[in-house]
């Protein structure tokens, strides 16, 4: 035996045994993170082919504004969200639901485990390719809307709020939007106790894209009806709960509403240290991953159904007994971070800017909302909501914040921006994602870590 030759071999079969026990633990560790999130699946998604679905037009102008480094964040996001997606699930109850996706168990396209849905990467990104894209939706880039549900008008004259709006406050909002260019459409604005009501009177007396909530069956048809006189409607529905959960009040309707064949508006609101990591990339990822399940449940039920993604990532504010601060920077910053995700995947996409954390109309209200709508001017986006009008918690709706906002709306310029520091990737968001899953934030290590030091003003 060349005894040479022998101790080549021997080199050789040491150094590769080493590199398999390197792997061997590089496995281990994968698998212990994936017990620990709840589930095993094959292969995480770094090993995927990326950016297949985005348009690439888009992610050069998004580089242009945000900066490489921030598209690189929001790219990892969408890796982020599809890995929340196959290996957290989304909880559920409802049979119509869970059927969809038991029907791929056995192409390896889904896992329904225990009344919770675990969807894999090529599934999200197969029902990704067939929403209709921006082109083809009704509503032009850069549009604000009077949007959200104040349960209460705001008296401007006493100085109180709490009051129960009529039907004479939904008409004047609906004028106000109609007659005004800066106003692209509208939500609700405020609550009536009849929805059927609500529907008809914001289609009879606004003309342009309109949003609300579709609860009933009679509210279905009655939404059917709008629709096959007008195109430019949309069915609200926040599908989950914080975090990842689907919420089985609306479940029913919005199951109903897709197979009637309506455009349906996914809403969801994780708030970064409650329910969702308190970073920019792991509220976002979060965000993104509930209202991914929302458009994957949409287009297997109807496929080809015209689907918005409307996330908006919030934040919880530590001073505020971690209530949501909607006046602070960051809170536009993420959202229209969010926007821009979707604006590269070229899906149809509304996210909230302009509010305040404000109680009445005030100097800080006024300059929250010049800052708002700059910020979104500067950077571009698709639709805003709660732009106009709206009090702390949207809680209460003004008039006379609607009708200063409209006004700010009119002469605000991208140059009224403030300057900020765009975001990076931080990888403490899906180590967080990874350790506290489906659960509450508030105790989690980033949360504590980053309180005042980001999501500030």
């Amino acid at each position: 035996m060349n005894q040479e030759q022998v101790e080549k071999s021997k080199s050789v079969l040491v150094e590769n045994t080493f590199k398999i026990m390197r792997q061997v633990h590089e496995d281990t560790i994968r698998i212990l993170e994936n017990l620990g999130a709840g589930f095993i699946f094959p292969r995480e998604s770094e090993e995927r082919k990326k950016g297949d679905i985005l348009n690439q037009e888009q992610v050069e102008k998004s580089k242009s504004v945000l900066g490489e480094n921030t598209v690189k964040m929001l790219r990892q996001v969408h890796e982020d969200a599809i890995w929340i997606l196959g290996n957290l699930g989304v909880g559920c109850n409802n049979l119509e639901i869970l059927k969809q996706f038991q029907i791929l168990e056995e192409d390896n396209q889904a896992i329904v485990y225990e009344n919770r849905i675990y969807i894999m990467p090529d599934l999200a990104e197969r029902c990704l390719k067939t929403v209709p894209g921006i082109a083809e939706f009704f509503v032009p880039r850069n549009s604000f809307f009077i949007g959200g549900t104040a349960p209460y008008i705001y008296d401007d004259a006493a100085g109180k709020g709490g009051l129960s709006p009529s039907l004479g406050h939904l008409i004047r909002i609906a004028k106000t939007a109609e007659k005004n260019k800066v106003v692209a459409g509208m939500g609700k604005g405020v609550k009536l106790k009849n929805e059927i009501l609500q529907m008809n009177i914001m289609a009879e007396y606004c003309s342009k894209p309109l949003y609300f909530n579709v609860n009933s069956d009679a509210a279905i048809e009655n939404a059917k009806a709008i629709y096959a006189k007008r195109k430019n409607i949309m069915a609200m529905f926040n599908l989950t709960r914080s975090p990842l959960q689907v919420n089985e009040n609306v479940s029913d309707s919005f199951v109903k509403t897709v197979k009637a064949g309506l455009p349906v508006f996914i809403s969801a609101m994780p708030l970064a240290g409650v329910s969702a990591p308190y970073c920019y990339n792991g509220v976002l990822a979060m965000t993104h991953a509930e209202v991914l399940f929302g458009i994957c449940t949409a287009q297997l039920l109807h496929p080809g159904i015209t689907c918005i993604h409307a996330g908006y990532p919030t934040i919880a504010d530590p001073s505020l007994d971690y209530h949501p601060n909607f006046g602070l920077i960051s809170h536009n910053l993420a959202n229209i971070l969010m926007a821009h995700l979707n604006l590269m995947l070229d899906i149809p996409t509304c996210q909230s800017a302009g509010m305040t954390h404000e109680a009445k109309l005030t100097e800080r209200s006024m300059a929250d909302t010049r800052m708002g709508h700059a910020l979104c001017l500067k950077y571009g986006f698709h639709i805003m909501r709660h732009s106009f009008g709206f009090l702390r918690y949207l809680t209460d709706f003004s008039f006379a914040k609607l009708d200063t906002d409209i006004s700010i709306a009119q002469t605000v310029t991208p140059a009224d921006a403030p300057e900020i520091e765009m975001p990076v990737y931080d990888e403490r968001g899906m180590a967080s994602v990874r350790q506290t899953g489906a659960n509450m934030y508030k105790e989690d290590s980033l949360t504590t870590v980053n309180l005042g030091k980001i999501f500030v003003s």
